[in-house]
Protein backbone atom coordinates (compact mmCIF):
# COMPACT_ATOMS: atom_id res chain seq x y z
CA UNK A 1 0.00 0.00 0.00
CA UNK A 2 2.79 2.22 0.71
CA UNK A 3 4.30 1.50 -2.35
CA UNK A 4 1.32 2.63 -4.21
CA UNK A 5 0.91 5.73 -2.10
CA UNK A 6 4.63 6.39 -3.34
CA UNK A 7 4.25 5.73 -6.72
CA UNK A 8 1.11 7.80 -6.98
CA UNK A 9 2.78 10.85 -5.23
CA UNK A 10 5.93 10.93 -7.66
CA UNK A 11 3.77 9.93 -10.70
CA UNK A 12 0.05 11.42 -10.46
CA UNK A 13 0.18 15.13 -11.00
CA UNK A 14 2.14 14.67 -14.16
CA UNK A 15 0.06 11.99 -15.38
CA UNK A 16 -3.15 14.25 -14.94
CA UNK A 17 -1.65 17.01 -16.84
CA UNK A 18 -0.38 15.54 -19.45
CA UNK A 19 -3.53 13.55 -20.08
CA UNK A 20 -5.50 16.85 -19.78
CA UNK A 21 -2.83 18.59 -22.32
CA UNK A 22 -3.71 15.90 -24.35
CA UNK A 23 -7.59 15.96 -24.42
CA UNK A 24 -7.63 19.96 -24.43
CA UNK A 25 -5.78 20.09 -26.95
CA UNK A 26 -7.10 17.38 -29.22
CA UNK A 27 -10.90 18.14 -27.95
CA UNK A 28 -9.98 22.09 -29.55
CA UNK A 29 -8.50 20.47 -32.65
CA UNK A 30 -11.56 18.23 -33.09
CA UNK A 31 -14.14 21.01 -32.48
CA UNK A 32 -12.69 23.34 -34.76
CA UNK A 33 -11.82 21.11 -37.71
CA UNK A 34 -14.92 19.24 -37.28
CA UNK A 35 -17.55 21.64 -37.31
CA UNK A 36 -16.18 22.85 -40.53
CA UNK A 37 -16.64 19.81 -42.00
CA UNK A 38 -19.75 19.10 -40.23
CA UNK A 39 -20.70 22.52 -41.66
CA UNK A 40 -19.73 21.56 -45.35
CA UNK A 41 -21.59 18.19 -45.30
CA UNK A 42 -24.44 20.38 -43.99
CA UNK A 43 -23.96 22.92 -46.69
CA UNK A 44 -23.67 20.62 -49.73
CA UNK A 45 -26.85 18.07 -48.70
CA UNK A 46 -29.55 20.95 -48.46
CA UNK A 47 -31.12 21.81 -51.33
CA UNK A 48 -31.46 25.46 -49.86
CA UNK A 49 -27.55 26.40 -50.46
CA UNK A 50 -25.41 24.44 -52.95
CA UNK A 51 -27.01 20.23 -53.30
CA UNK A 52 -24.09 18.39 -54.32
CA UNK A 53 -24.09 15.11 -53.10
CA UNK A 54 -20.87 14.28 -55.00
CA UNK A 55 -18.91 16.53 -52.70
CA UNK A 56 -21.24 15.35 -49.82
CA UNK A 57 -20.35 11.84 -50.56
CA UNK A 58 -16.77 12.36 -51.06
CA UNK A 59 -16.22 14.32 -47.67
CA UNK A 60 -18.33 11.20 -46.04
CA UNK A 61 -16.72 8.58 -46.90
CA UNK A 62 -13.26 9.93 -45.49
CA UNK A 63 -14.98 10.81 -42.52
CA UNK A 64 -16.35 7.15 -42.37
CA UNK A 65 -12.92 5.74 -43.46
CA UNK A 66 -10.81 7.01 -40.56
CA UNK A 67 -13.83 6.35 -38.14
CA UNK A 68 -13.68 2.86 -39.13
CA UNK A 69 -9.86 2.37 -37.84
CA UNK A 70 -10.08 1.39 -34.10
CA UNK A 71 -8.44 3.88 -32.54
CA UNK A 72 -5.11 1.45 -31.35
CA UNK A 73 -4.60 0.50 -35.12
CA UNK A 74 -5.17 4.79 -36.18
CA UNK A 75 -2.65 5.37 -33.04
CA UNK A 76 0.09 2.93 -34.54
CA UNK A 77 -0.72 3.87 -38.16
CA UNK A 78 -0.44 7.50 -37.38
CA UNK A 79 3.28 7.17 -35.35
CA UNK A 80 5.21 8.59 -38.76
CA UNK A 81 2.97 11.31 -39.00
CA UNK A 82 3.60 12.28 -35.49
CA UNK A 83 6.98 11.50 -35.74
CA UNK A 84 6.81 14.38 -38.60
CA UNK A 85 4.78 17.07 -36.51
CA UNK A 86 6.16 16.78 -33.35
CA UNK A 87 9.56 15.30 -33.51
CA UNK A 88 8.76 12.00 -31.36
CA UNK A 89 5.57 10.18 -31.33
CA UNK A 90 6.23 8.98 -27.72
CA UNK A 91 5.13 11.77 -26.10
CA UNK A 92 1.92 13.01 -25.25
CA UNK A 93 2.49 16.02 -28.00
CA UNK A 94 2.93 12.98 -30.14
CA UNK A 95 -0.26 11.19 -28.93
CA UNK A 96 -1.81 14.35 -29.29
CA UNK A 97 -1.96 13.70 -33.24
CA UNK A 98 -3.82 10.61 -32.89
CA UNK A 99 -6.55 11.78 -30.95
CA UNK A 100 -7.12 14.87 -33.07
CA UNK A 101 -7.20 12.75 -36.49
CA UNK A 102 -9.79 10.72 -34.07
CA UNK A 103 -11.81 13.62 -33.06
CA UNK A 104 -12.14 15.11 -36.09
CA UNK A 105 -14.47 13.19 -37.93
CA UNK A 106 -15.91 11.76 -34.65
CA UNK A 107 -16.71 15.75 -33.89
CA UNK A 108 -17.83 16.51 -38.03
CA UNK A 109 -20.74 13.94 -37.25
CA UNK A 110 -21.84 15.18 -34.13
CA UNK A 111 -21.82 18.50 -36.09
CA UNK A 112 -23.80 17.54 -39.05
CA UNK A 113 -26.73 16.62 -37.12
CA UNK A 114 -26.67 19.60 -34.91
CA UNK A 115 -27.02 21.28 -37.87
CA UNK A 116 -29.66 19.15 -39.70
CA UNK A 117 -31.89 19.14 -36.45
CA UNK A 118 -32.50 22.70 -36.56
CA UNK A 119 -36.03 23.43 -37.82
CA UNK A 120 -35.85 23.82 -41.42
CA UNK A 121 -38.67 26.32 -41.94
CA UNK A 122 -36.59 28.67 -39.95
CA UNK A 123 -33.49 28.10 -42.25
CA UNK A 124 -35.97 28.29 -45.11
CA UNK A 125 -37.31 31.76 -43.95
CA UNK A 126 -33.73 33.08 -43.32
CA UNK A 127 -32.51 31.89 -46.88
CA UNK A 128 -36.05 33.91 -48.22
CA UNK A 129 -34.63 37.32 -47.04
CA UNK A 130 -31.64 36.75 -49.38
CA UNK A 131 -29.15 36.44 -46.47
CA UNK A 132 -25.50 34.63 -47.03
CA UNK A 133 -24.75 31.21 -45.92
CA UNK A 134 -22.07 33.29 -43.72
CA UNK A 135 -25.26 35.36 -42.23
CA UNK A 136 -27.69 32.60 -41.59
CA UNK A 137 -24.43 30.44 -40.10
CA UNK A 138 -24.17 33.19 -37.55
CA UNK A 139 -27.92 34.19 -36.54
CA UNK A 140 -29.17 31.41 -37.03
CA UNK A 141 -27.53 28.01 -37.68
CA UNK A 142 -25.15 27.96 -34.82
CA UNK A 143 -27.36 29.59 -31.99
CA UNK A 144 -30.43 27.12 -32.86
CA UNK A 145 -27.78 24.15 -32.86
CA UNK A 146 -25.94 25.23 -30.00
CA UNK A 147 -28.34 23.33 -27.45
CA UNK A 148 -27.52 20.27 -29.39
CA UNK A 149 -23.48 20.74 -28.94
CA UNK A 150 -23.58 18.59 -25.73
CA UNK A 151 -21.72 16.60 -28.18
CA UNK A 152 -18.53 18.10 -27.27
CA UNK A 153 -19.10 16.18 -23.95
CA UNK A 154 -19.20 13.00 -25.96
CA UNK A 155 -16.33 14.20 -27.15
CA UNK A 156 -14.05 14.91 -24.51
CA UNK A 157 -15.24 11.62 -22.54
CA UNK A 158 -14.41 9.60 -25.80
CA UNK A 159 -10.68 11.44 -25.81
CA UNK A 160 -10.37 10.98 -21.96
CA UNK A 161 -10.86 6.83 -22.71
CA UNK A 162 -8.67 7.22 -26.10
CA UNK A 163 -6.05 9.14 -24.35
CA UNK A 164 -5.07 6.45 -21.64
CA UNK A 165 -5.07 3.79 -24.73
CA UNK A 166 -2.27 6.18 -25.91
CA UNK A 167 -0.10 4.95 -22.50
CA UNK A 168 0.54 1.56 -24.07
CA UNK A 169 2.97 3.03 -26.59
CA UNK A 170 4.02 4.61 -23.74
CA UNK A 171 3.29 8.18 -25.26
CA UNK A 172 2.55 9.72 -21.27
CA UNK A 173 -0.74 10.92 -19.35
CA UNK A 174 -2.26 8.62 -17.09
CA UNK A 175 -2.94 5.65 -19.08
CA UNK A 176 1.01 5.41 -19.28
CA UNK A 177 0.88 5.29 -15.43
CA UNK A 178 -1.82 2.69 -15.15
CA UNK A 179 0.60 0.33 -17.59
CA UNK A 180 4.08 1.34 -16.13
CA UNK A 181 3.45 0.48 -12.64
CA UNK A 182 -0.13 -0.79 -12.43
CA UNK A 183 0.11 -3.37 -14.91
CA UNK A 184 3.78 -4.20 -15.63
CA UNK A 185 5.20 -3.69 -11.90
CA UNK A 186 1.80 -5.76 -10.77
CA UNK A 187 0.47 -2.72 -8.25
CA UNK A 188 -2.92 -3.40 -8.48
CA UNK A 189 -3.39 -0.17 -6.18
CA UNK A 190 -2.43 1.92 -9.07
CA UNK A 191 -4.95 0.38 -11.29
CA UNK A 192 -7.72 1.15 -8.83
CA UNK A 193 -7.02 4.38 -8.30
CA UNK A 194 -6.37 4.78 -11.96
CA UNK A 195 -10.13 3.70 -12.52
CA UNK A 196 -11.52 5.70 -9.88
CA UNK A 197 -9.59 9.05 -11.21
CA UNK A 198 -10.89 8.78 -14.71
CA UNK A 199 -14.72 7.77 -13.37
CA UNK A 200 -14.55 10.98 -11.23
CA UNK A 201 -12.72 13.30 -14.44
CA UNK A 202 -15.72 11.44 -16.55
CA UNK A 203 -18.69 12.33 -14.10
CA UNK A 204 -17.43 16.15 -13.33
CA UNK A 205 -16.94 16.37 -17.21
CA UNK A 206 -20.68 15.04 -17.98
CA UNK A 207 -22.05 17.30 -14.97
CA UNK A 208 -20.46 20.41 -16.21
CA UNK A 209 -21.75 19.17 -20.16
CA UNK A 210 -25.02 18.45 -18.70
CA UNK A 211 -24.75 22.39 -17.04
CA UNK A 212 -24.26 24.14 -20.19
CA UNK A 213 -26.16 22.40 -22.37
CA UNK A 214 -29.23 23.03 -20.05
CA UNK A 215 -28.20 27.06 -19.40
CA UNK A 216 -28.64 27.48 -23.58
CA UNK A 217 -31.59 25.21 -23.35
CA UNK A 218 -33.43 26.86 -21.18
CA UNK A 219 -31.80 30.53 -22.55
Amino acid sequence: MSETIQILQQNLGQALWETTEMVVISGVIGVVFGTLLGIILYYFSNPLFSLKPWVNNTFGFIINAIRSFPFLILMVVLIPLAKILTGDPYTPMGGTVSLAIAAIPFYARLAEGAFTDVDAGIVEAACSTGAKFGLIFRQVLFPEALPAYSGFVLTLISLLGYSAMVGTIGAGGIGNLAIQYGYNRYETGVLIAVIIILVVIVQLIQWIGDKFASHFTHA
